[in-house]
């Protein structure tokens, strides 16, 4: 009967994996289509609801929506844009008690943990050290956190947008190919309007999705309100406590930005593991849904944006094919675990949804970069938790939102460099030559990743007053090395055990959230930038294609080299050591007679 019952919760499970992933898909592909009209700039019948707000928008902020920008424009735009949020955001967290739309008298936060929550949420982490419910307003979260998961996002595809322009010649040049050979070579290219395009992209875009997504989870009993916390009296009169405060609030709205924008941060600390975040099966399918679903379309647009429909087939492609192999790893891993037969296995998952709904969150969550749990992370198998970790290092099966594509598009590009050396080709992308300067900025890159997460996590764990893990064994080391994994990937999520609340973590989060988000976004935009000046080579019987599936394999060979493998020790002293220790402990209890 056992194993009758675990083959049909397999059974299921394969079914819910399809649906979510055929969803994604027959989804993503009109969203897809229609983000890249969006972000061309198309005239549509929409014109006559978003031009006027967005006119208004661009008269306060005092923008020429026709004046186009060079790479170095459109990087400061992006970081003048990041720094205004930053001081108005870290000053509304430190003074929420002061201020409206606050009924449950929640106090200041502390500066250490408004400047960590700042710089998580304005980086698109939404990493937390703190409990929603319990440390921030109405105010702070629908002003502060809410309005950081909607733009944040944007932010991330206008600057992957500027960067596909800049790898076909810039704007004109996209516009109108014929044009692209006769620009002068070596002067700066039109990369499109920093404002115009966040602009566009929220409006157009993310609100009237995050409206749909809203709607359908209040109807799910997904709380939607100003009222402060209800009071409720416990079924069991023998208790002590006589009354519950439950929080509410508008939870709704902050749920469908997290799941759609590849934010993360949920309004309760446990985030959508609590009922009132995630209280249906069907709720639970839209929020697994949302992890992937823009991700996806992000993909869907890179060929009608450019012109070039087999880009798509590569970036989908291979993205796809690393998701589904990682989803089954991931899940199968918690499937065939040596804790399978153990009570504990449920330790930190929720019953209503079981072993495999979470692996399935979990491997979705990590691939694209959301962060948002189901299921607390630091009770999944070891080996679970390392393909966790594996996705945030890659960062590029889905990614976030712009993210994701942008450093898809960095692996592109050492991967065109590296086929083009083996080959004895000199290395182009679309036609134009990747020289020592790109490959100089690629690869400051590529290592700044490793230096940075595998440094903090080196401190943190030398000096036993500022671990603050719960496990000294190898999955404290797991612990710390997830949590600046996940700070750097921008997922967010975390193995919780830490104690996190503390000047070390926050301060040290803060910069590895940073390190991850800007120079990950910038330099492959500095790069396409150099690229646009340069003239466009003719193809002939010397041209690598990029856009096959012989490269497709070559690209993810060289990023399972470059991720996994650089990370490897670090992986074997944390969650593969886990996995050995559990399974020698559990074989003798699995081959003794009584069982």
């Amino acid at each position: 009967m056992r194993q009758c019952g675990s083959l049909t919760a397999r059974c299921f499970t394969m079914i819910e994996i399809f649906l979510v992933f055929a969803l994604a898909v027959g989804l993503g592909w009109p969203l897809g289509l229609y983000l890249a009209r969006v972000m061309r700039g198309d005239r549509s019948r929409l014109d006559a609801v978003f031009a006027p707000v967005e006119g208004a928008i661009y008269r306060v902020l005092g923008v020429d929506p026709a004046r186009g920008m060079s790479w170095r424009g459109y990087a400061l735009a992006f970081a003048l844009s990041n720094l205004v949020l930053a001081v108005l955001v870290w000053v509304l967290f430190m003074t929420q008690a002061w201020l409206p739309f606050n009924p449950d008298a929640i106090p200041n936060m502390r500066w250490d943990t408004a400047l960590h929550t700042m710089v998580s949420f304005l980086t698109n982490t939404n990493q937390q050290h703190y409990s929603g419910q319990a440390q921030l307003s109405y105010l702070s979260q629908m002003v502060g956190i809410v309005g950081l998961q909607v733009v944040t996002p944007m932010m991330g595809l206008a600057i992957v947008v500027a960067t596909l322009r800049g790898l076909f010649g810039g704007r004109q040049a996209l516009a109108h190919a014929s044009d692209a050979g006769v620009q002068a070579e070596g002067a700066p290219r039109d990369l499109g309007n920093y404002w115009v395009d966040v602009t566009r992209a929220t409006l157009r875009f993310m609100l009237p999705l995050c409206l749909v997504w809203a709607v359908l989870l209040t109807s799910q009993g997904v709380p939607s309100t100003l009222q402060g916390a209800v009071s409720a009296t416990p079924l069991d009169h023998s208790v002590e406590m006589k009354e519950q405060k439950i929080p509410v609030g508008p939870v709704a709205a902050m749920v469908a930005a997290k799941q759609l924008g590849t934010n993360g941060g949920g309004w309760y600390g446990p985030n959508s593991a609590v009922p009132l975040e995630n209280p249906t099966p069907f709720a639970n399918l839209l929020e697994t849904l949302a992890l992937i679903l823009i991700p996806v379309a992000v993909t869907f647009m890179v060929g009608p944006f450019t012109g070039r429909r087999k880009l798509t087939a590569l970036v989908f492609g291979s993205m796809l094919l690393m998701s589904v192999l990682s989803t089954g790893l991931t899940v199968g891993s918690e499937a065939y675990s040596s804790t399978r037969t153990d009570a504990a296995l449920m330790e930190g998952k929720e019953t209503r949804f079981g072993a495999s709904d979470t692996a399935l969150w979990t491997a979705l969550t990590t691939q694209s970069s959301n962060g948002s749990v189901n299921g607390m992370h630091d009770s999944l198998a070891p080996l679970t938790g390392a393909m966790a970790m594996i996705n945030m290092l890659i960062n590029a099966i889905w990614g976030g939102i712009g993210c994701g594509l942008q450093q898809f598009l960095v692996y592109l590009l050492l991967s065109v460099f590296l086929a083009g050396l083996m080959t004895g080709r000199t290395p182009e992308l679309f036609g134009r030559k990747i020289e020592a300067p790109e490959v100089r900025l690629l690869a400051l890159l590529i290592l700044l990743q490793p230096l940075v997460v595998l440094g903090f996590s080196a401190i943190t764990l030398a000096i036993p007053s500022i671990t603050g893990n719960s496990n000294p064994g190898f999955h404290g080391i797991s612990q710390v090395f997830y949590e600046y994994t996940s700070a750097f990937a921008n997922n967010g999520s975390g193995f919780e055990g830490l104690g996190d609340a503390t000047y070390w973590w926050n301060l040290s989060c803060a910069a590895v959230l940073a390190l991850g988000r800007y120079p990950a976004l910038l330099i492959p935009l500095a790069v396409a930038g150099l690229l646009a000046r340069k003239r466009v080579a003719p193809e002939s019987a010397g041209t690598l294609h990029a856009e096959t599936p012989t490269f497709a394999m070559t690209l993810i060979a060289v990023i399972v080299i470059l991720t996994v493998l650089q990370f490897m020790p670090a992986l074997v002293l944390g969650p593969i050591a886990d996995h050995l220790t559990l399974s020698a402990s559990a074989a003798p209890a699995l081959s003794s007679p009584a069982l």
